[in-house]
Formats: structure tokens, sequence, C-alpha cells
């Protein structure tokens, strides 16, 4: 559900937190949204009040991330780049060819940039 969470188009409002841009993001398993009535969706349209209500969401912020279209376009950029990585032309050819391998925390934390501190931030690409 946080794909697209701090994109222009998703609902939340803007806002800026410690010089950086945020959009609030609310579940629909929040108490919030629970209690703005998407509690039928969670099994608990019986539940009398906030307090018999149990959340399974969160509300919170999460990083502004510009226009849908951008980020539409930088995770199409990734894609065709793993493609070419596998040389892959179309996309039954990488679900054949891709293998998913599964790493420790360890091999992600080297898998990212270390010892560098990042100057300029790219869209693509954050550490959390």
């Amino acid at each position: 559900g946080g794909l697209f969470a701090g994109t222009e188009e998703s609902p939340g409002e803007l806002i800026l937190y410690q010089g950086r841009s945020y959009k609030l993001y609310r579940g629909m398993g929040s108490l919030e949204a629970m209690k703005q009535g998407s509690k039928d969706r969670y099994s608990q349209c019986e539940a009398e009040g906030a307090d018999k209500l149990v959340p399974e969401g969160i509300v919170g912020r999460v990083p502004y991330r510009g226009s849908l279209s951008g980020n539409i376009f930088q995770l199409i950029g990734g894609l065709k780049a793993g493609m070419g990585y596998l040389g892959c032309r179309t996309l039954d050819e990488l679900r054949e060819k891709a293998r998913f391998i599964r790493i420790t925390a360890a091999g992600l934390k080297e898998s990212h940039v270390h010892e560098v501190i990042i100057t300029q931030e790219a869209p693509n690409y954050r550490l959390e």
C-alpha cells in the first residue's frame, strides 16, 4: 500500500517537517480510518465505540516523492535495466530467466553505497 503513498496524486496532506516534504499516510486498517468508515473492511462492523476497534494499520508520514508519472517512469527504467542485465527482451523471457536469491541483512547493507555520504539524492534510490 505504500509504494505510491508519497506521490502528489495520493490522498493525504503535504507537510514540511524539519526542512523535508512529507505526505501524511493513513492505512485503511488504522484507528483513524476505521472511525471514518473502513471498519467493515476489517470485520469490525459490530464494534460500538472507538475503544472496541482493533486497528491493523497506522497513521504516519512518508517522504514526498513527486508525481506518480515520475515514479512509474523510474520503476519502468529499473525493470528495463534488470531485463538488460539478464538479456531479456520480453516480460515472458524475464519470467523464465529471473532467479531470486535471498540475502542476509548484512548482504543487503553491503550492496548499498557505503563509506560515502550522498550529497545529491537520486529519484530511484533511498536507504530506508
